[in-house]
């Protein structure tokens, strides 16, 4: 029994120790919570660290907002509301002027609604720093006064009111606006961006196009070593009496190209009726002239067409004291001038690009106002430069009634574009009183010329004297036409835009009708039909006269 007994003690004293165990870890955790949150309300409630808040420039969000808050609760349940109201109030002010800048970054100072912004936005600050607000609400040490805390909601209210509306009436029309504006900076943006572009890519054309490609260069001096390893097989023959014949179709080519020579030949051949009574007078510089002697004794014009070819040095009488364009090109000083001038002002012009072209200013361009001279004997010349192709016959070119004038060409002009004001500068007073800025400029590259009248009117006195007046560039620029213009102003017949159709070197859009129908298409711009950059809807209307059969072309690899 004494076991039992103490043995029931024993359990009795193991269960509570047990349950004792059980419990005392909860029960501490238990207090250790309340009494730290007990701590929290205390230096909550008590702390007098905190800013009054009838402070109204105490922030209204974040930590200060939620301070704020226990505060007024503690001290006035109404000054939370205060808080809210006052809260509200300043949101829209913001909104309300971020809408008012908006408009003035649209441009839009005058409009009603910027002005109603404007208004709105005082509105709401006046009304937040009235007096009667500030001592009852804002600046009271006691108690917020109900009465004036309701006028103060409604105030506030109906301005709030007030904004919404304006800015859900404006929000669309101001998106818009946005929109509008910000399409108009891309715009300008990838405007600017075109123009570089352009820019970037015009030189680009100019170098590629007044580049002499390598299969050029490759005729050319496969041409000079089949001379020099035959040179009696290439001996300079006597002059032909067809080459003076007035009776006989006599042309007019100068150019250093010898493929492009070769093609203007053969186009005006193959399509004459009589190619026997086709005299062709080539002029090329000196450096190539036995390429292209070389070339016209292999592959000779058929049908019985004579071909004549000289160098610019052959005509004895062309020297710097007659020339002047040769006077002024072996000037050291003009050379440097205008090399300066024409980069510069190719940097800043597009339209400039091509006056660094040196066949601008090449003796070989200017030849054609010493027609009558090169050529004493005959009465008229067709002149054809080396970028055209003939695709008709001719011959109706020397029956035209050029009523006395000295040149007959096609006119370029349409609307106000090529006028005489394009190519001469009628800011100067010799051009100003000379010359009809509105009168229609005309085209080389076929043109039929009535040497007689030329001597007649004495056309190259003429060109020399606006030549030397224009020495230092201040009458035009380079080229050839404005001294054309000048020279032959009201002695030009205008011919049917039939005989000659331009812009196949530049224009995608000519009409396959106008070339169809055209005697001589003209393949003036950059895009030259030998250059890889031609345009390949036109190419194929030069590469047919290509004589691809000469085993010199084919060596070179044209790539035609």
């Amino acid at each position: 029994m004494a076991v039992a007994g103490r043995g029931g003690r024993g359990g009795s004293g193991s269960g509570l120790l047990g349950i004792r165990s059980i419990m005392s870890y909860p029960i501490f955790i238990s207090v250790i919570f309340s009494l730290l949150l007990l701590a929290a309300l205390k230096l909550l409630f008590t702390s007098p660290s905190y800013p009054s808040s009838s402070d109204p420039d105490l922030p209204t969000t974040g930590n200060a907002y939620i301070q704020r808050s226990f505060l007024a609760l503690k001290s006035d349940p109404l000054k939370t509301r205060l808080d809210l109201i006052h809260k509200q109030a300043n949101d829209h002010v913001m909104l309300v002027n971020a809408y008012a800048a908006y408009a003035r970054k649209l441009k839009l100072d005058n409009s009603r609604q910027l002005k109603l912004y404007d208004e709105l936005a005082q509105n709401f600050t006046d009304m937040l720093s009235k007096p009667a607000y500030r001592a009852a609400l804002f600046e009271t040490e006691g108690n917020v006064d109900e009465d004036v805390l309701r006028q103060f909601e409604k105030e506030v209210k109906d301005k709030v009111k007030v904004a919404r509306l304006m800015i859900a009436e404006a929000k669309e029309s101001y998106d818009n606006q946005l929109k509008i504006q910000k399409l108009k900076d891309t715009i300008f943006a990838v405007h600017e961006q075109f123009v570089k572009a352009k820019k970037n890519g015009a030189v680009a054309s100019f170098i590629a196009a007044k580049s002499v490609p390598k299969s050029l260069h490759c005729l050319a001096m496969r041409l000079v070593g089949e001379r020099i390893a035959h040179p009696e097989k290439y001996k300079d023959e006597e002059p032909k009496p067809e080459f003076e014949d007035p009776t006989l179709y006599h042309y007019a080519i100068f150019s250093e190209n010898v493929i492009a020579v070769s093609v203007v030949v053969n186009s005006v051949v193959k399509n004459a009726k009589e190619p026997w009574k086709h005299v062709f007078h080539v002029v090329t510089d000196r450096k190539i002239v036995a390429a292209m002697k070389v070339w016209f004794k292999m592959r000779p014009a058929t049908g019985g067409a004579h071909v004549e070819v000289k160098a610019v040095e052959d005509f004895q009488f062309l020297d710097p004291s007659y020339v002047p364009v040769l006077r002024q090109l072996e000037s050291a000083k003009s050379q440097t001038r205008d090399s300066e001038n024409q980069a510069e002002n190719a940097t800043k012009d597009l339209n400039n690009l091509k006056f660094i072209n040196p066949k601008y200013s090449s003796m070989l361009s200017h030849l054609r106002f010493y027609l009558p001279e090169m050529y004493p004997d005959l009465h008229r010349v067709v002149l054809l430069d080396d970028d055209v192709v003939v695709q008709k016959d001719l011959t109706d070119l020397w029956n035209i009634d050029l009523g006395g004038k000295v040149n007959g060409a096609v006119e370029t002009c349409f609307g106000s574009f090529h006028r005489y004001s394009q190519y001469l500068n009628f800011s100067h007073p010799l051009i100003k009183e000379n010359f009809n800025p509105k009168a229609c400029a005309w085209a080389y590259g076929m043109n039929i010329f009535d040497l007689d009248a030329w001597r007649r009117e004495k056309c190259t006195e003429q060109y020399h004297h606006w030549q030397n007046l224009n020495e230092d560039h201040t009458l035009w620029q380079l080229g050839t036409l404005p001294a054309g213009l000048a020279t032959f102003y009201s002695k030009t017949k205008t011919l049917d835009k039939s005989w000659h159709v331009l812009g196949l070197g530049y224009n995608p859009s000519v009409s396959m009708d106008e070339i169809t129908n055209a005697a001589v298409i003209h393949f003036s711009g950059s895009m030259k039909p030998w250059l890889d950059i031609a345009m390949n809807q036109y190419k194929e209307l030069w590469t047919k006269y290509v004589d691809n059969d000469m085993e010199f072309v084919q060596m070179c690899n044209f790539g035609l």
